[in-house]
């Protein structure tokens, strides 16, 4: 498939320069919202521009994913819940186009208006906005449910409904939201909460719950038969009342959507061989080549396609928590960087066929750039350079090894860096100055072979400085347990970052985090050149000021040396039956979150 959607990226970011500095001041509700400027698309659009408004329904997916679950509330710290529910049984005021970098669109609500500076948004839902069992989705409904997730829902919740001033109801279907912060986002995040039906929940206890309530949606698909920690499914709705809206037309095609749980990877590709999955994402260059010539694809029932993007990389790899005395000095973390030959293990892993992330916005116009830094971002990180780790003012590059096992330059350095923090090489174990050895865990959870297999090496090289690091799997209710409250040296990392990065930055990389359970700032930074960077991202009146508050957060995140990063994902290889089909139309997103199944259907010519 050739989708030149890199150069439609281009032009968009050309236009959106164009606009991005004017403030958008609604004199009526509006259909849409973008982060800066106008929606691209107009009022009278027919679908989102990657669906297919003719494309079929019927047919099922079925994917798998390592690990279990014990819960069906997705919007709690407590429990594991399958990650999709949040995105398929629950709707929410607007929904997302990911042909844009942050634009939404009338859902649940049918318009939206805001006022010049965004210090307030009104919302008017739909008149025939209903949920599962037919009953109406109210502003009573709307009100409980951002209150509850404000206050007894999962902490990424809470940051935003700290920021509302006021909630209430301005008509018989409105609701206004004012806030007290100056934060152009707001408008859009508030648009993004689930709403769930109050009654259900009625002398309950919405934080305690597990899978003792299915829940009552107003989503296309509603769960239909589940086994707590094997399986959950999810039917289409016949009867959904959003079929016929231009954000919904094209959109949940397949009448079955089926996650299955397994203990392991290899578990999981077994099934998919066998065909108790029909789909399946690859995220391994090297076993996409070797191990995908099964009967199945031999016969062509079977079919791989690769899917490109042009999001950023993100960070995946291995945190290292700065709550720990022995993670507590930068020139630790860096030791460890020189320590990781990472040249080696792409190698062993992936044949070198996948590039590195080399920073957190990598892969994207947001990503740092090479050398020092200049111009507005050098102006942004000037006020903090005190408090800046080596490398962020002056320019920054990953160690980079010879490619042999023994990595001799890089371990030198480790060692160096080592001294310069107190500890050193004695009778061939590395020790502080009180004589204690450094040692430290590394935290897995079970079926994580690929993380395993890496961690290996890691331990493998650290043993040439005198550190004994241990691998440490455990079930996932024990390692959500434990991440949730910081409890671990060193663990596995993955955190997906879009093209609008926004409020979530502060739950990610917050000071909150440090002691708050439940964040995802495992590594526990505390910078306030990190938070300043972020209120320059919110506030920005233009996109170049935009840009270059990306760049120098990104600088703050890759020079404070928090993760180990590993290989990037800049295309997605996703194997399937040949009936499972999708638009020739990719968005710049590409597969992100539910872009499969949402847009995919089901063709039985194959």
């Amino acid at each position: 498939m050739n989708v030149n959607f890199f150069q439609k990226l281009r032009q968009q970011a050309a236009a959106a320069s164009l606009i991005l500095a004017a403030q958008a001041a609604w004199a009526e509700p509006q259909h849409g919202i973008a982060m800066y400027g106008d929606p691209q698309l107009p009022p009278d659009f027919v679908s989102l521009p990657y669906a297919n408004p003719d494309a079929p329904t019927g047919g099922r997916i079925a994917t798998g994913e390592v690990g279990s679950f014990d819960s069906l509330n997705p919007h709690i710290l407590k429990g594991s819940t399958p990650w999709a529910l949040r995105f398929l049984a629950y709707e929410s005021l607007m929904g997302r186009n990911w042909d844009e970098p942050f634009s939404l669109y009338g859902l649940l609500a049918e318009s939206i208006e805001t006022g010049p500076n965004r210090d307030w948004v009104e919302f008017t839902l739909r008149d025939e906005a209903r949920f599962s069992d037919g009953s109406r989705v109210t502003v009573e409904d709307v009100m409980w449910s951002y209150e509850t997730l404000g206050t007894k829902g999962h902490p990424r919740y809470r940051g935003t409904w700290g920021k509302v001033e006021t909630m209430e109801q301005t008509g018989p279907r409105k609701i206004r939201f004012t806030f007290n912060v100056a934060d152009r986002e707001l408008a859009l995040i508030i648009g993004m909460r689930p709403i769930l039906k109050k009654a259900q929940w009625e002398g309950r206890a919405f934080d305690a719950s597990g899978i003792d309530i299915v829940p009552i949606s107003s989503a296309p698909y509603v769960v239909t038969d589940f086994e707590a920690g094997r399986f959950v499914e999810l039917s289409r709705d016949p009867d959904y009342w959003g079929r016929d809206l231009p954000f919904r037309r094209g959109t949940h095609n397949l009448d079955t959507i089926r996650m299955e749980f397994f203990g392991d990877e290899t578990a999981l590709f077994e099934a998919f061989k066998a065909g108790v999955l029909n789909s399946h994402r690859e995220f391994n260059a090297e076993k996409w080549e070797s191990n995908y010539d099964f009967p199945a694809i031999q016969e062509g029932e079977v079919v791989k396609s690769l899917i490109p993007h042009a999001r950023p990389s993100g960070i995946r790899g291995f945190v290292m928590n700065t709550r720990r005395e022995l993670f507590a000095d930068w020139r630790v973390r860096d030791a460890m960087m020189h320590a990781f030959n990472f040249e080696y293990v792409n190698e062993a892993m992936t044949g070198s066929e996948q590039p590195r992330i080399t920073s957190y916005f990598s892969n994207s116009f947001l990503g740092m750039k090479p050398g020092p830094a200049e111009g507005r971002v050098r102006e942004l990180l000037l006020p903090y350079e005190a408090e800046l780790l080596e490398g962020a003012m002056e320019g920054y590059a990953l160690p980079v090894s010879d490619g042999t096992e023994r990595n001799r330059a890089n371990l030198r350095r480790a060692i160096r860096l080592m001294a310069d923090a107190g500890w050193t090489v004695q009778e061939g174990v590395m020790k502080n100055a009180a004589g204690e050895p450094f040692e430290f865990e590394i935290l897995l959870r079970q079926g994580e072979n690929e993380y395993a297999t890496i961690a290996d090496l890691f331990v493998e090289g650290l043993k040439r400085i005198g550190i004994a690091a241990t691998i440490n799997m455990v079930d996932t209710a024990q390692y959500n347990e434990r991440t949730d409250v910081y409890d671990f040296d060193m663990t596995s990392y993955w955190r997906g970052l879009s093209l609008s990065p926004g409020n979530e930055q502060k739950l990610y990389w917050g000071a909150e985090g440090v002691e708050a359970p439940g964040t995802r700032n495992w590594m526990g930074m505390n910078s306030p050149a990190a938070e300043a960077m972020i209120d320059e991202i919110l506030n920005a009146g233009s996109r170049d000021d935009f840009i270059a508050a990306t760049r120098a957060l990104d600088r703050i995140l890759t020079t404070g040396r928090y993760v180990i990063p590993l290989y990037q994902y800049n295309v997605s290889r996703l194997a399937h039956a040949k009936e499972l089909t999708y638009p020739e139309r990719l968005p710049i997103y590409g597969d992100w979150f539910t872009w499969q199944p949402d847009v995919w259907w089901w063709d039985e010519a194959g």
